[in-house]
């Protein structure tokens, strides 16, 4: 088992990676210290693991809440159910929400947990690759808005993330594949050396060889951990794990949420990030062929749905991200450095909207 630590202080929490962490009473009871638990999982996720982390929950008063799988149920009326199920078993302060399943389960059990009784414990659990490696790290909670992604949320950090890397091999392909996107935004953003291991390990981690794997996860959670320890509310430098990001969330609002996978949608966008910061002279074109074909060989996609142009601005001047009326992008100057910037052409930013989204909406 891989422990890592992020440093927030009295907030400061441990990161447990390795296999068969779900099975093994003394780390569930390590990362679980409240005697009430309510274990929030979903109906694909739930079949396959909640009898088994129950099993290691015994000896504590626990209830269990099953919600929808998907990305189109992360709304305030699903989250409602896991207030209901807090209530219904009469859970105190001193109880923890454990959420286990994907970043979907994550982001709804902490967004109840912080609202509960003005904000209870939570640990999370995460069974996917993109939850392991980024939406159950950081504090990051919420729910989707018509309007936009993660617009009604809180910053509220779990005590404990139990990363169980065994739970990957039930894992979809799609899901894996959609998993490794912000793997390789890890690289981009912070770490060329890194960059360069996932070009050459790719295979390995398609396969699903636990060494890779492990690799891979300890390493971007090291990345986080550093970022989110000198940035927790992501008032600086935290931004730059939003590579993507910005991109990604308008692909999903206009699909409408479910039909891209979160990984898919921000892969594309990593790839206009990338686009961008050629169009600015920050990346060579060679650069640019680097990032679109290795998210090609992941298996994640590469063309943009055609929303167009204008439908794509107006669903970024959503986004958190925005100051002043001013869209702060993540782009790459160079490949293994991110810089968040505001400042470039507005011109430049339409032309790789119009030649990624098509000119007409």
């Amino acid at each position: 088992m891989h422990r890592l630590g992020i440093d927030l202080g009295e907030r400061s929490y441990p990161i447990l990676i390795g296999p068969g962490l779900i099975d093994d009473p003394a780390v569930v009871a390590e990362a679980v210290r409240a005697p009430d638990v309510l274990v929030v999982t979903n109906e694909v996720v739930g079949p396959l693991y909640l009898d088994r982390l129950l099993a290691s929950l015994r000896g504590k008063r626990v209830a269990s809440v099953v919600l929808p799988d998907g990305e189109q149920h992360k709304t305030l009326e699903v989250m409602g159910r896991v207030l209901d199920a807090l209530v219904l078993g009469r859970m105190n302060r001193d109880a923890c929400v454990a959420a286990l399943g994907g970043g979907v389960v994550g982001d709804i059990a902490g967004f109840a947990a912080a609202c509960y009784q003005r904000g209870i414990d939570f640990v999370q659990v995460p069974t996917s690759l993109l939850a392991q490696v980024d939406s159950s790290v950081g504090g990051k909670t919420g729910v989707n808005h018509p309007g936009g992604k993660n617009l009604i949320g809180a910053f509220h950090q779990p005590r404990a993330v139990v990363s169980d890397t065994a739970t990957l091999a039930t894992l979809p392909p799609r899901e894996l594949r959609a998993g490794l996107a912000e793997v390789i935004k890890y690289g981009l953003i912070a770490d060329l050396e890194f960059l360069t291991w996932l070009e050459d390990e790719l295979p390995a981690l398609l396969a699903l060889e636990p060494a890779a794997l492990a690799h891979a996860i300890r390493r971007s959670c090291e990345i986080k951990a550093e970022i989110v320890a000198e940035d927790e509310r992501e008032h600086g430098r935290r931004a730059l794990l939003n590579l993507g990001h910005t991109f990604g969330h308008a692909i999903e609002a206009a699909a409408g949420y479910g039909e891209w996978l979160h990984g898919e949608a921000v892969g594309v966008g990593m790839l206009l990030a990338a686009d961008l910061s050629r169009r600015l002279g920050w990346l060579g074109e060679a650069d640019l062929a680097r990032v679109r074909e290795l998210l090609a060989r992941a298996g994640l996609p590469v063309t943009a749905p055609p929303i167009g142009e204008r439908r794509a601005l107006d669903l970024m001047g959503m986004d958190k991200k925005v100051l002043a009326g001013r869209i702060r992008l993540v782009l790459l100057a160079p490949l293994g450095a991110g810089v968040v910037s505001g400042d470039y052409p507005a011109d430049a930013l339409r032309a790789t909207l119009a030649a990624h989204f098509g000119e007409a909406a």
